[in-house]
């Protein structure tokens, strides 16, 4: 039964947002930062060069996916009502007015401001003699030898070019004769994107003017008359037959090839490209109108980020300095400070070390007897797999559950998994059909006549890299519970198990959906019986629509929700009689909010859970995740007050509004300013001074 002056249809179209158009409106809040005057201006062009590469993603992906059910004659509709050919159409009008917006930003704002500071792209036709002689040596020693112009003509067909090729379309004339013939040559990514020319300043040629100036002597005896600017995208998305499969690692690493040569999906093209030209390669790529991007000026803006992280310290954010936790000081062990309680780690003020250390110390101790570690992404240099095959050549039996199927990191996972196995790293690759998302890592111990189970569980990656851009919790542990628990967990990961009976974890695909909608329904009942109901939700992205549904009763009800989800949001918030209760906000800044965090009043008791889920169908029925409870008051105090930082920023957060609209918060008179991560880097700084003079 609804509550009274409720709407009683809770899964009507109109109660979602699509999946797809939201998450545009989260790549446009990434735009909203390279806008910013306020950011430093190499992170402006950062946040230029992040939004580039997020739409790269979702047009191989999710794009590319919509054009596969649009040709195979899906009409289905999603839960906000939309079909294939609806979505496309959208999403095809949003794309092309946000590419246009981030080229004006990039073009007029961010690159002029940069010139200004002595970080200039300069034309080849400004050079001085000693600078063209630089460029003239760079050509012909290292750019020349790797370039292959392709002729295009009835004897050469227009070649298959691999996924995210950058090329030119040149045209070319015999120089004795009037016949022009067109050409191609693609600009190779081997190489970086900028040459640094010689003396002081930051001064740099960008490659494709260094390839056009020099386009000539790819083609002796003709003359180059036009050269013009394109790039290709190819749908990269695959399934894999797993039960099918004798060796998964083979099939996904051939899969990988293959995803170079997906169908054409978006031709990018410069605006000087005549419309023949445009239109020649529109339809040899099998393309529409709406999928080809004219762009006033320079392809691929992803590979801008060589320049965003020029050691130029007044054009970035300030530098921090990171730190370990407080209870590893005056500890000789980490195993010892575990001993003594729980530890919370919170990156990126905490520093990897706080992880490392630990798999480190296990690596070489003579008690350590087993580790046991889920590996999702850990970045291409990893002193956390250096440590695990150490561990295996100092006789701990170490088992690495490697997730092969980690999108766009499957290349770098297969080698991981080929050196782990070298080692003597017992490596497993999970279930077939799952992903295995959680970030847990085991350390089994003897201590004296027992033995004892060590745990850390985050929300993020093994990953040094990224510990100082993400935000991420993770829990060190040693309750026999949590730590029977998580055998389980890998047991259920590497051998034969149908464990659905867990101590204190919530997991995916087994419990968890249950266990969250369950605590919805819990604070939902408490509301109706007039006694407090809150429920506090952190997240990467919420669409499953079981628990939005779950989360309207519990609004409608009474019960004071606050989501904080940085990216998707499917859940419509303040619509009268549906979500009145429910606040929707975003954070997007320095850091990359990554964390997870669930609070649920309970009648006072007051549960917080940390994990790797987010509310997403594929989380919560296609994932192997997990969630575990933060029960030591005094981190539970801590994990709430860093929330409650969040709930109060006024400077990078966006509130998602009930037309699907994001409106930064207006700050009343007097309120002061309250960024949440500079907040937490405040305190952080605070705390270390205070262990410094201590």
């Amino acid at each position: 039964m609804s509550e009274p002056n409720s709407i009683s249809d809770l899964r009507d179209y109109q109660h979602f947002f699509n999946r797809e158009l939201s998450w545009l409106k989260f790549n446009g809040r990434v735009l909203e930062e390279a806008a910013d005057e306020s950011n430093p201006l190499l992170e402006r062009l950062k946040f230029l060069a992040i939004f580039s590469t997020n739409l790269d993603e979702f047009i191989m992906i999710r794009y590319a996916g919509l054009k596969e059910q649009l040709d195979a004659g899906v009409a289905k509709l999603t839960f906000d009502g939309l079909s294939p050919a609806e979505q496309l159409d959208v999403i095809a009008k949003a794309l092309h007015e946000m590419v246009a917006e981030h080229r004006t930003i990039l073009g007029k704002q961010v690159l002029p401001a940069l010139a200004k500071q002595g970080v200039a792209l300069v034309p080849m036709s400004d050079l001085n003699t000693t600078e063209q002689t630089a460029v003239h040596d760079f050509f012909h020693s290292e750019l020349f030898p790797v370039l292959t112009p392709l002729a295009v003509d009835s004897g050469h067909p227009f070649p298959r070019l691999p996924n995210l090729s950058f090329c030119f379309l040149l045209e070319v004339k015999d120089q004795s004769k009037e016949e022009l013939k067109i050409a191609l040559v693609q600009v190779p990514n081997v190489l970086p994107r900028f040459f640094a020319l010689p003396g002081k300043g930051f001064r740099f040629v960008i490659l494709e003017d260094i390839l056009t100036h020099y386009a000539e002597e790819l083609f002796p005896g003709y003359s180059v008359k036009k050269a013009h600017a394109f790039r290709i995208t190819r749908n990269a998305d695959f399934e894999i037959a797993e039960d099918e499969a004798d060796d998964l690692l083979l099939v996904i690493e051939d899969e990988v090839r293959r995803r170079r040569w997906g169908d054409a999906v978006r031709l990018e093209v410069t605006t000087s490209m005549p419309k023949k030209w445009r239109n020649y390669l529109r339809d040899n790529l099998e393309l529409t109108e709406d999928d080809v991007y004219e762009i006033p000026h320079y392809l691929n803006v992803g590979a801008f980020m060589e320049l965003a992280t020029l050691d130029i310290p007044e054009l970035k954010d300030p530098p921090f300095v990171t730190r370990l936790p407080t209870e590893y000081r005056n500890e000789s062990s980490i195993f010892d400070a575990i001993r003594k309680g729980d530890i919370l780690i919170h990156h990126p003020f905490h520093a990897f070390d706080a992880v490392l250390d630990l798999i480190e110390e296990a690596a070489d101790d003579p008690n350590v007897l087993a580790i046991k570690q889920t590996l999702y992404r850990v970045g291409r240099q990893s002193p956390v797999v250096a440590a695990l095959m150490r561990a295996a050549g100092n006789g701990k039996l170490v088992t690495a559950l490697v997730e092969l199927k980690a999108r766009f990191d499957e290349e770098n996972n297969i080698g991981w998994a080929r050196e782990l196995e070298r080692s003597g790293v017992h490596v497993v690759y999970g279930f077939p059909g799952l992903k295995t998302h959680c970030k847990t890592l085991l350390i089994v111990r003897r201590e004296g006549s027992e033995i004892k189970r060590y745990v850390h569980l985050g929300t993020g990656n093994y990953n040094k890299g990224t510990s100082t851009v993400y935000t991420d919790f993770a829990l060190l542990t040693c309750d026999p519970k949590i730590g029977k628990d998580t055998s389980e967990l890998f047991n259920y990961l590497t051998g034969f198990s149908k464990q659905d009976n867990w101590r204190k974890l919530w997991v995916a695909p087994e419990t968890l959906k249950n266990k969250i909608l369950e605590a919805i329904h819990e604070e939902r009942d408490f509301a109706r019986e007039g006694k407090p109901a809150k429920i506090i939700a952190k997240m990467n992205a919420l669409v499953d629509p079981d628990v939005i549904v779950a989360l309207y009763e519990a609004s409608q009800a009474g019960a004071k929700i606050d989501l904080i989800v940085r990216g998707i949001c499917c859940l419509r918030p303040g619509v009268k009689g549906l979500s009145e209760t429910i606040t929707v906000r975003s954070i997007v800044g320095r850091f990359l909010e990554h964390s997870r965090v669930f609070y649920f009043n309970h009648g006072g008791r007051e549960d917080v859970y940390i994990g790797s889920a987010d509310w997403m169908q594929r989380n919560l029925t296609r994932r192997v995740e997990a969630l575990v409870p933060i029960e030591d008051e005094r981190l539970k105090k801590k994990v709430m007050a860093i929330v409650d930082i969040y709930l109060r920023d006024n400077q990078k957060a966006r509130f998602l509004k009930a037309d699907g609209r994001y409106s930064r918060p207006k700050r009343t008179p007097g309120q002061h300013r309250l960024c949440a991560q500079e907040r937490l880097l405040e305190l952080s700084a605070r705390r270390l001074a205070e262990a410094i003079s201590d």
